[in-house]
């Protein structure tokens, strides 16, 4: 599972903007809680699909 600043950190953005995704449910996420956690092959997976 990866957190939201190393899902940040990985796509090379700020931390703001994963949230702004999150909110906007326009990336892969789930809670746990107050925690927003993400998959890494999910997030892999969605990339790919962007991309094309």
């Amino acid at each position: 599972m990866m957190t939201v600043k190393e899902v940040a950190a990985f796509l090379g953005v700020h931390s703001d903007t994963i949230y702004d995704l999150v909110r906007d449910q326009e990336i892969p996420h789930f809670r746990i809680r107050r925690r927003i956690l993400f998959l890494p092959e999910v997030i892999e997976n969605w990339i790919q699909e962007r991309g094309n």
